[in-house]
């Protein structure tokens, strides 16, 4: 027998626009913590951190003294890149700091597909090619552009045609690597395959694609949507594997759960987007600043915490506690986890019944198979420890 729909429910399936026809429209009291209520008051632990973009869990008070603060200075003033406001200056000049040569300069936008769409346009600028090179089973978003460069067929057939000139390589293979070429203008690639199932390069794979796009004058376009922002263990994930991106994409976790997306390459390369044609790429909401003001918290309290460092403790924790015969692997990195089950149909019933004991969990987009868990990085041992008490205890009961 279905549930009665609440007034609330009803009208959030009359007037509000779904993504898929099993929206669950749970009713969101507040969120404070690694925690969000409901409208009874129950608490629901938070595994998924609104798909990796509550870097610092929900409502974090760095966060919000941050956005006060800023609301009662000013909102919108002016369109992207004509004024010089504080808090978007203070937040790109910290980025600047944090990131290696030649990663100096930082365009603010909406979210990370606009990003993905932007970086796209500034490679075929700066190197006067037409040709995008991305990996099959990518997902970088659901604009056109960003579409158009994600590896899965089956989420792009209705929307055809998509940007031309896009060819696909195999991730983590190296004989892919050949196609790379002097018609190439860059090479985008997530350097974690999320959608996929939280694939992580295979080592010297990624020296060897940047090896390449220098040889040809391609330039490297490395997705950290999903991985920045210390989810991974460092900054951006790419510090890990011996590599630096000409184009650095970011997006989610960077404003703690406001809207948000940046990319950010040399001076040289982005100061081309002021002319030939003048506006190359123009947003009026992006570097907003109450957005940017908490997006600077964010990267402050990483900075100064030990949260990141913590990352890969948490890890650990993940990998000792998630054994179980219905678990058949784990792939991802700090707190990008993906324990893989049987089937879709299982992972969706897991997470059903992790919901009913108080626990959120999600799913990937491409591999359902996979269960999601990125929880905030500010989740705690005790709570790593609950959560997986619910998921085990889960898996027995559908066994």
């Amino acid at each position: 027998m279905a549930e009665k729909k609440t007034a609330l429910q009803k009208d959030f399936f009359l007037y509000q626009a779904q993504t898929t026809a099993f929206a669950s429209a749970f009713e969101v009291s507040h969120a404070a913590g690694n925690y969000i209520y409901d409208k009874n008051g129950k608490a629901f632990l938070d595994f998924a951190s609104g798909v990796s973009a509550n870097t610092l869990g929900h409502s974090h008070p760095r966060i919000l003294k941050a956005i006060h603060e800023q609301v009662d200075k000013h909102l919108h003033v002016m369109v992207y890149g004509e004024y010089a406001l504080e808090k978007p200056v203070a937040l790109c000049k910290k980025l600047a700091t944090l990131l290696p040569e030649p990663l100096e300069t930082t365009y603010l936008v909406n979210s990370g597909a606009e990003a993905i769409d932007a970086s796209i346009k500034l490679a075929k600028r700066v190197t006067g090619r037409g040709e995008i090179i991305s990996a099959k089973m990518a997902y970088h978003g659901n604009t056109h552009g960003a579409l158009s460069v994600s590896g899965n067929e089956d989420f792009k057939r209705a929307f055809r045609p998509l940007l031309p000139d896009i060819q696909f390589i195999e991730f983590n293979n190296f004989d892919d690597i050949d196609k790379i070429t002097s018609q190439t203008a860059g090479v985008l690639l997530e350097t974690i395959q999320g959608a996929a199932g939280f694939i992580q390069p295979m080592h010297g794979w990624l020296k060897a694609v940047k090896d390449k796009c220098e040889k040809v004058g391609a330039l490297l376009i490395l997705d950290e949507i999903q991985p920045g922002f210390g989810r991974t263990g460092k900054l951006f994930a790419f510090e890990h594997y011996d590599v630096v991106p000409d184009i650095l994409v970011m997006g989610k976790g960077m404003a703690g759960g406001m809207p948000i997306g940046a990319f950010t390459a040399r001076y040289e390369h982005m100061k081309q987007l002021q002319s030939n044609p003048k506006l190359g790429h123009i947003t009026t909401f992006g570097g907003n600043p109450v957005v940017a003001a908490a997006a600077l918290a964010v990267l402050e309290e990483l900075s100064e915490s030990h949260l990141i460092a913590q990352t890969l403790l948490k890890e650990k924790l993940f990998r000792e506690l998630l054994v179980h015969p219905g678990i058949k692997s784990l792939p991802g990195k700090g707190l990008m986890l993906a324990p893989e089950l049987s089937s879709p149909e299982i992972t969706l019933e897991l997470a059903k019944k992790c919901m009913e004991k108080g626990l959120i969990v999600f799913w990937l987009l491409y591999e359902v198979q996979f269960l999601r868990i990125t929880p905030p990085l500010t989740i705690t041992e005790d709570e790593i420890k609950k959560g997986c008490e619910i998921i085990l205890e889960s898996l027995e009961e559908m066994s």
